[in-house]
């Protein structure tokens, strides 16, 4: 089946030749027809799987005719991070090159200004993250009537990162006459309430199984002694450092470590640059355009690189961190492997990492994930592995605090200092005292003689 067969008009065609695609991935040839005759789309596969072009193509198609009113967008598509909702606008600019369709990007980081200059104009697509969406609305700058499609894209990461307030109370200022297609890689049952509360006998498409990993992808775990950091650190220098890794994501659980792993790589000789939600939006974006062009060879991130982000090549995806959720995993390896490429996934297992490693094996449904053989480098790093060892064996009893006293006798009731009492005695008046034979008058014995002066009344 070719793009020409899903009911698709000429000048979108000739966009998608232009962009070098030539045959519709699944998820496209089922989500793209049923979009087309403006049903409800209720679309779940796996993460990479060609989702972003089963709304955009149909909906390019929809808003050919009509003209957009100032401050009332024709279509709204939803994001959960700046860095989707900026690939979103792109795909939009690529498909609808042949079009004359307006579009604004409503993201942090950039200027209220510029984007209320864009909503005043008129929009035809509106492509925003739910937090400045409704920045704008509640400033008075936007007006959501006039929504004829809505796309709510990663719902499940719409789930994670708490927007699900938000998307409800979206869906409420949008006319009920709208047609909204919905993507998600997973149907926690949160995201299937609001499906079954905002979409009208959506058409189900469903071209993989929720959470499950591409065939393309070898999987390999290290598995450490213990957590000591510098260990970890060096491990995974070990792995980058292997012929076969052109390039990577480095996954890490927190923004601090993001920080840390990224300097520690870049002080190794790594070429390697930090991405979280922390950073500047100007220098988030400035380093995935760096590393799409190859001029970063890893990226180190927390899962806001981990959905729906399209990197292309992407030979490797390193676990630093065993991510707490066990879709995260599904989503951070589906990085690489795209479009029927080959790619690898390895992760770094601590045994203290047992309860989340063994969440991961049950929603991806495999009893375990191969082992690299790392003897010959934990023998090389046979003093950092001792030391850890060492540490980990002191008990928190044994450590003693640092006393004059015998820590060892146990202080009872008797032993601790005895109240100071109060004295009930009078202070004692001063007395006079000598000086080279000069009495020393105080104020108790000396009135003042400015203190008797009569005052007129």
């Amino acid at each position: 089946m070719s793009f020409a067969d899903l009911g698709l008009e000429p000048k979108l065609l000739e966009a998608i030749a232009a962009s070098g695609y030539e045959n519709p991935t699944p998820i496209q040839k089922e989500a793209i027809p049923p979009a087309l005759a403006g049903e409800d789309v209720l679309g779940i596969a796996q993460t990479g799987t060609g989702k972003t072009a089963s709304f955009t193509l149909p909906m390019i198609q929809r808003l050919a005719k009509g003209r957009a009113k100032a401050r009332m967008p024709r279509s709204l598509v939803l994001a959960p991070t700046r860095e989707l909702a900026a690939q979103v606008s792109e795909n939009f600019e690529k498909y609808g090159a042949n079009h004359k369709l307006t579009m604004a990007l409503l993201i942090g980081g950039v200027s209220f200004g510029d984007q209320d200059a864009k909503l005043t104009r008129g929009v035809d697509v509106l492509i925003a993250t739910p937090g400045r969406l409704l920045d704008h609305f509640e400033r008075g700058r936007l007006l959501l009537t006039g929504i004829e499609v809505m796309v709510v894209d990663e719902a499940d990461r719409m789930l994670d990162m708490g927007f699900i307030p938000d998307i409800e109370k979206i869906f409420k200022l949008t006319p009920m006459t709208r047609q909204t297609l919905f993507f998600s890689a997973t149907m926690p049952p949160e995201i299937q309430r609001i499906t079954d509360q905002f979409l009208h006998n959506p058409a189900r498409v469903e071209v993989a199984k929720p959470a499950t990993t591409a065939d393309t992808i070898t999987q390999r775990i290290v598995k450490l002694p213990g957590k000591d950091e510098k260990l970890k650190r060096a491990a995974l220098r070990e792995l980058l450092s292997h012929k076969d890794v052109k390039n990577g994501i480095i996954f890490c659980n927190r923004k601090s470590t993001v920080d840390v792993v990224a300097k520690s790589l870049q002080k190794h000789g790594f070429n390697a640059r930090p991405i979280h939600g922390d950073l500047a939006q100007a220098f988030r974006m400035e380093t995935l355009d760096k590393f799409r062009k190859d001029e970063i060879q890893f990226l180190v991130a927390s899962d806001v690189a981990a959905r729906g982000l399209d990197i292309p090549d992407v030979s490797h995806v390193f676990n630093f961190d065993v991510p707490i959720h066990s879709d995260d995993y599904v989503h951070r390896i589906g990085r690489t492997g795209r479009a029927g490429k080959k790619g690898a996934a390895m992760m770094l297992v601590t045994p203290a990492d047992d309860k989340f490693f063994t969440s991961i094996l049950k929603t991806i449904g495999a009893e375990d994930i191969p082992a690299l053989d790392f003897s010959a480098f934990f023998e090389e790093n046979k003093d950092v592995r001792d030391r850890h060892r060492s540490s980990d064996d002191k008990k928190p009893g044994d450590r003693r605090r640092r006393s004059k006293k015998d820590d060892s006798v146990k202080r009872t009731d008797d032993d601790a200092p005895a109240p100071r009492r109060k004295s009930s005695a009078r202070p004692k008046s001063p007395q006079k005292r000598e000086r080279n034979d000069e009495p020393v008058v105080g104020f108790g014995d000396h009135l003042p003689e400015f203190l008797t002066r009569a005052v007129a009344g």
